[in-house]
């Protein structure tokens, strides 16, 4: 009996461990095929690494009560525009008082007038500033060289890997003069293209990863070591 007994309490301890984190991805579009690849690979981590998942498809249930629960919020292809007025005001005391971690990708700087909603300030911001230009619409090759190699996130990545089939942006500026930049990538676009960077002016551990179209992502080892390493490190664990 008291074996059972400690066992009990040692597993209500594990699963008091546990952290939870929040996936909002968007319910189709373009990118429908990347969310439900990376749905599959973020349930079996979840299973592997002993964490809680949870998954939404807007942002209507969002509010500071709803993201109290979580210790990380991953915005999976889910653009910057269209939030409900709660899940805004929320998401902005999450991010700049540290309540949580934050991993956004790809969708996550189209940032500007689109479908009649405007500029979300904030976010702009955060984002360093940029607002969304252009983009390749038959998509690149990209190679992607890091500049951070002793950041967490980029721990056992190479110095530099290769990206194919990926829809790269342009922005009307490069963000690197307001952010922490841990990679760029060298593409058919000209200039300097960040694609990977944290912003160190919120409280809360943050990291933008652009590449998040292709489902094939999930097929690259160094990308898949990066978003795990993204993971660790927001969610402080």
């Amino acid at each position: 009996m008291k074996a059972i007994i400690i066992l009990i309490l040692f597993c209500s301890t594990v699963q008091a461990q546990r952290f939870r984190v929040l996936a909002l991805a968007e319910n189709g579009g373009h990118h429908i095929a990347y969310s439900k690849r990376a749905k599959v690979w973020l349930d079996q981590l979840a299973k592997d690494s002993n964490f809680v998942i949870d998954y939404i498809r807007n942002t209507d249930q969002i509010d500071a009560g709803f993201l109290s629960k979580y210790q990380l919020f991953i915005q999976l292809d889910y653009a910057p525009y269209a939030w409900k007025p709660a899940a805004v005001k929320a998401f902005e005391a999450y991010i700049t008082e540290g309540k949580g971690g934050w991993i956004g990708f790809h969708h996550a700087t189209l940032l500007g007038e689109f479908d009649g909603y405007p500029m979300w300030d904030w976010f702009h911001q955060f984002m360093g500033n940029i607002r969304w230009k252009d983009y390749i619409p038959d998509f690149a090759d990209g190679e992607v060289v890091v500049e951070d190699g002793k950041h967490p996130v980029m721990r056992g990545v190479p110095d530099s890997f290769l990206v194919k089939k990926e829809e790269w942006y342009s922005y009307d500026r490069s963000p690197r003069p307001d952010v922490h930049v841990l990679a760029h990538v060298n593409t058919i676009l000209k200039g300097d293209h960040p694609v990977i960077w944290t912003n160190p002016g919120v409280k809360a551990r943050n990291v933008y990863i652009f590449m998040g179209h292709a489902p094939e992502l999930f097929d690259n080892p160094n990308y898949v070591l990066l978003f795990r390493n993204a993971i660790s490190w927001a969610s402080g664990k």
